[in-house]
């Protein structure tokens, strides 16, 4: 990738935005280069994206929905089937609002979805929050990395999980879902702490989306969706 600029060290932090209205791609990119050793590069169209994450992969994609060639449904899709890229984080943006669209993109693989008009600041919060995940995992304890109950099974270092030998696919929001409630097994989590815990913020989106996400992780699991309990006025449970 061409990025602009003297040679960055190890430690920069590399982002690309893939926006074709110039304007905004020009916001959002001095917003997020007034964090430390941060650098942007800018590309208006899918298939240009796709081309510049080829030529170098960058820390974290800010990909909008609506573009020329290829839309950015497509260019998640095509990032997340590749081996290089298939962990590159990902934030859409789009005017799309429907929670069919956001629904769509998180199944995709998107790491979160922030519409327009958006707040540069809350936008730069996010994009921290999503570069903070890969060091958080990194630190989490190794005790309890894999569970094995009556139907459910998860290796949480293999990002495998079986319910009656079955495998189960899930997003990676839904997985890191799964995670928090088992790992944090027989406790009662709060919406607050579920977003803070998974999404890696708190109250920057709606605790609605934690309800959506786990209306559909105890759907995909099935029986073993029973394990995750609802409790009224506070927030959810796992249970043996």
């Amino acid at each position: 990738m061409s990025w602009p600029g003297q040679a960055a060290s190890p430690a920069t932090t590399r982002i690309l935005v893939v926006e074709d209205e110039h304007d905004i791609a020009g916001l959002i990119k001095h917003a997020l280069e007034r964090e430390p050793d941060t650098r942007v590069e800018m590309v208006n169209s899918g298939d240009a994206a796709l081309k510049a994450v080829a030529e170098q992969v960058p820390d974290l994609v800010v990909l909008d929905l609506n573009l020329p060639v290829l839309s950015g449904f497509e260019v998640c899709r095509l990032l997340r089937a590749r081996p290089a890229t298939k962990h590159v984080p990902i934030i859409m943006l789009t005017a799309r609002t429907s929670e069919v669209d956001r629904v769509s993109g998180l199944d995709l693989g998107a790491d979160d979805y922030v519409t327009k008009p958006f707040s540069l600041r809350e936008l730069a919060a996010r994009v921290r929050a999503v570069l903070r995940r890969p060091r958080e995992a990194t630190t989490r304890p190794a005790a309890g990395a894999t569970y094995r109950g009556t139907h459910l099974t998860a290796d949480f270092d293999a990002v495998a999980v079986h319910v009656g030998g079955e495998p189960i696919k899930l997003t990676r929001r839904e997985f890191e879902l799964l995670r928090c409630l088992v790992e944090n097994r027989g406790r009662v989590l709060s919406r607050d702490r579920l977003l803070e815990r998974v999404w890696g913020y708190d109250r920057l989106i709606e605790t609605r989306s934690v309800d959506v996400h786990i209306g559909r992780l105890r759907a995909k699991l099935g029986i073993a969706g029973e394990q995750i309990e609802t409790v009224v006025g506070l927030g959810y449970k796992f249970v043996e």
